[in-house]
């Protein structure tokens, strides 16, 4: 059974950016990350830096487009992300929707090299985004991004129903649940509910103490 899944998405945060970004990696450096993997979406700027200054993190980017390398100014390219570094990135997210096809275009181009995790809103577009296989789907309802309340408190259904469906469809998806993911109970709720990991954001970057709160969702995640 492949290990816990904790993402963090740095958006693009003052905390968790640029300078910042490289002081909050520090802090966290000490925390024991045994049985979880842990990963950092960042933003295309902090990719080669993040990655060449602490190697043992892993890092996806925060989105990519379906073009090749050539005449494509202000695109985030596939293949240069790779080699800067990228092990996955998040497509479709509530802040950067994209349609159908732009996500079917990117899976075909990456052809598995790399992880791709696509957000669904609701179970419907989970249902639209199984039938093209990515690697993940994050089931993250955009009335809970940011909030302080989790989306396994607010609305457990749409977790165990959404892993229900993804997993009919193909049994190879992994699931992510996010929305309102702060602590270690919430962590431990996703994954009772079947969800194989979590997707969270503010409750890391803007943490007064981030290496504490990552300790406390790896409890979770090892509780769940």
């Amino acid at each position: 059974m492949a290990a816990p899944l904790i993402v963090v998405n740095c958006k693009t945060y003052g905390s968790a950016s640029g300078d910042a970004l490289d002081r909050l990696l520090a802090s966290i450096e000490g925390v024991d990350t045994d049985g979880v993997r842990l990963v950092f979406v960042v933003s295309a700027f902090d990719l080669h830096a993040s990655r060449s200054m602490h190697p043992q993190f892993e890092f996806w980017s925060q989105h990519l487009d379906p073009v090749g390398q050539g005449s494509h100014t202000g695109w985030l390219e596939p293949e240069t992300a790779m080699q800067r570094g990228a092990r996955g990135t998040l497509v479709n997210h509530a802040e950067h929707k994209v349609d159908i096809a732009h996500v079917e275009d990117l899976l075909s181009m990456l052809a598995g090299r790399i992880d791709v995790c696509a957000c669904a809103a609701d179970e419907a577009e989970a249902r639209r985004l199984a039938a093209l296989a990515p690697t993940m789907i994050a089931v993250e309802p955009p009335e809970l991004i940011g909030g302080d309340i989790s989306v396994t408190t607010a609305d457990p259904g749409i977790v165990r129903g959404t892993v229900d469906l993804v997993k009919s469809i193909d049994n190879g998806i992994m699931v992510l649940c996010g929305a309102g993911v702060k602590n270690g109970d919430d962590v431990a709720a996703a994954l009772r509910l079947g969800a194989e990991g979590v997707l969270l954001a503010s409750g890391v970057t803007k943490a007064t103490d981030p290496a504490e709160v990552l300790t406390d969702l790896i409890d979770g995640a090892r509780r769940g």
